[in-house]
């Protein structure tokens, strides 16, 4: 006998909450308002119209976190969470945020804007119909790893959002996805803007030539090769990576230096590149992929990253790049805080991720599979016949 379907697949959990720290405001603002028009859309279906707060004007509930003269701060919500689905939306690298301790102001830190977190959890204090977090860039993402008598940060992280009982946490290129061991009870989401950024890219670079013979991807690492490798194949070219070659005989920093960034790949003669990575922290390390690939005679140099965190003294030497003729783009989401100087930059890009977030929470939602979200190669496909 053939089954019939689920008629309760897409029911809304409850009406949606979004609570946005400090750090998150900007970037919450935007996934509202693609949210309340979705939402508005969706309301055109008869069975939503039943749903109390199901479309809404705003899905914001009104929070913040004031400091003390000393520096240590609270959380406090001005509305009753107590029927909501709440989404806390926040950038634990949102260096812009500051706060006044001792008549000083202090840029906040990730360990502030995770506190700022747990704060807010804490206000809810359960009695939200489901806690979720949105948190862009993984705290402590990079930490994720024991070398010798090390902490791991990004493990005690996510244990302490477990504790205090959060349901489901959402993030994007995590350095290392298998942080999610820690809490195997919990949701844990690792999204990509693959397809966001080469939207991007193919919408600005008019005269790009998606071909095995005129481009190639490149991994500027080990690290960040099967990034490197989805993107070449969704593209249908080929994959190229550097390797640091270290000297083991000495430690500087806690790290063996870098000798060179040694080469694999096919022959980069007159082809555009695309380099993918994860984040740019100072950018040294990509300047000098570029340099050893403008040596082997490479044409446009194109750099895609989730997170720009360039400071002042980055944009400057990015900046002398360009005009050096060493790369001519990055591309970048506005995910995390995008120093003013670098937005204004004619090389540069931001990618808006935000649609693609008010999406995923109207799944979740409505306890519709995400699937289709997760999997963005047919729509990469669809990208590159319109080219």
């Amino acid at each position: 006998m053939k089954k019939k379907n689920n008629e309760f697949k897409c029911i809304p959990l409850s009406p949606i909450g979004i609570i946005a720290p400090p750090g998150g405001k900007t970037l919450a603002a935007s996934i509202d308002r693609h949210l309340v028009r979705r939402r508005k859309s969706l309301m055109k279906n008869r069975q939503y119209s039943a749903y109390p707060g199901f479309a809404r004007n705003s899905f914001i509930v009104p929070c913040e976190c004031p400091r003390f003269a000393n520096g240590e701060g609270k959380a406090v919500l001005h509305e009753s969470t107590r029927p909501y689905d709440i989404y806390i939306i926040t950038d634990i690298g949102n260096c812009g945020c500051t706060y006044t301790m001792r008549g000083m102001t202090c840029p906040m830190s990730p360990d502030d804007h995770f506190q700022d977190i747990k704060r807010i959890v804490a206000a809810i204090g359960g009695r939200a119909r489901r806690t979720n977090i949105i948190m862009p860039m993984l705290y402590e993402s990079r930490q994720h790893k024991r070398y010798g008598r090390e902490s791991l940060d990004c493990a005690v992280a996510l244990r302490e959002l477990e504790y205090l009982g959060t349901e489901n946490i959402v993030t994007f290129d995590a350095h290392n996805s298998h942080v999610m061991n820690a809490i195997p009870l919990r949701g844990f989401e690792n999204l990509h803007a693959s397809y966001q950024i080469l939207k991007a890219l193919l919408n600005t670079e008019k005269d790009l030539v998606v071909d095995k013979s005129r481009m190639l991807v490149v991994s500027p690492d080990i690290g960040a090769v099967d990034r490197c490798l989805y993107y070449a194949n969704s593209l249908g070219v080929e994959l190229g990576m550097f390797y640091k070659r270290r000297d083991t005989s000495r430690v500087v920093n806690g790290k063996n230096p870098i000798i060179a960034h040694e080469f694999l790949g096919a022959d980069l003669k007159g082809k555009d590149i695309l380099i993918i990575d994860d984040l740019l922290a100072s950018g040294h390390s990509i300047l000098k992929v570029t340099h050893e690939l403008k040596r082997k005679k490479a044409n446009r140099i194109y750099v895609a990253v989730t997170f720009a965190l360039l400071d002042k003294d980055g944009i400057k030497r990015y900046s002398q790049a360009h005009k050096q003729g060493l790369i001519t783009r990055l591309y970048s989401t506005n995910l995390s805080y995008i120093d003013p100087d670098l937005k204004k930059a004619p090389w540069f890009v931001e990618v808006d991720v935000s649609e693609f977030i008010a999406y995923f929470i109207d799944c979740l939602n409505r306890n519709e599979s995400i699937s289709k979200l997760l999997d963005t190669s047919s729509k990469i496909a669809r990208l590159l016949r319109k080219k």
